[in-house]
């Protein structure tokens, strides 16, 4: 799927984030709440055992733990994980970005979580983890690419982003099936469905909004929501193969 840029404007569990201070004014209580899930319809596919090849090392690490695609994960409960959910349109006021950092590390040869999301200016922390060579290869549509060598276990290096951009691919060059992605958003309504498929959006101030899913291989869906101060909005994103 040809990634996207932003226009116009981690557990791995869902990604909850109504992280941010709001400089709008609005206070507890008169925000509103968007959650739901998103769910995989048709049969899901088996999943993808990842071939090592000749790569003895990451081989040896997964003994006991086989390793598996991650483009399409469909839950025991029917739905779908790794979709970033966002507020796409009229988001109003500024947001100040968490100092917390949102961790991407490197275990068993891959890359956790595979989908992970921050705001502009928040802390990216890259982590390896395992006892061999790794590096982070990011694929930015928007001038913000670099190639970050990790050869020791332990290494940590962190980066800020200074512009939105959805899909931004990770890579490591010295294990071609590694692949993850980072989404940057300039507001914190935003959440990752992890092994349940829900999300959950809090603070929003009353409104009309476009609430987008994105996958990395299934593509979007938006949905037009209404919300009124205190509300809790329930929305359902299906996707499917076909």
């Amino acid at each position: 799927m040809k990634r996207m840029t932003w226009i116009g404007i981690v557990p791995i569990v869902a990604l909850i984030v109504s992280i941010g201070v709001l400089t709008t004014g609005w206070a507890a209580g008169k925000t509103a709440t968007i959650r739901g899930k998103v769910v995989f319809k048709g049969t899901p596919p088996k999943p993808q055992p990842v071939s090592f090849g000749a790569e003895l090392q990451c081989k040896q690490l997964r003994k006991n733990n086989p390793l598996y695609k991650e483009d399409i994960v469909v839950n025991k409960n029917g739905t779908l994980r790794w979709v970033l959910v966002y507020v796409k349109s009229n988001v109003k006021g500024k947001f100040q970005p968490p100092k917390d950092p949102v961790v991407v590390d490197q275990i068993g040869c891959q890359f956790i979580p595979h989908v992970a999301a921050a705001m502009v200016g928040q802390p990216v922390e890259f982590r390896n983890s395992d006892a061999l060579l790794h590096n982070v290869r990011a694929d930015s549509e928007t001038s913000q690419s670099f190639n970050l060598a990790q050869p020791v276990a332990g290494m940590k290096e962190v980066r800020t982003f200074k512009k939105p951009e959805l899909g931004i691919e990770l890579k490591c060059d010295v294990h071609f099936w590694m692949l993850g992605y980072l989404h940057i958003l300039p507001h914190p309504f935003f959440a990752v469905t992890g092994e349940d498929g829900t999300f959950t959006i809090q603070g929003l101030p009353p409104g009309k909004y476009t609430l987008e899913a994105w996958h990395e291989k299934l593509g979007t869906q938006t949905a037009e929501v209404t919300v009124k101060a205190g509300e809790v909005k329930e929305v359902t994103f299906t996707f499917s193969k076909e």
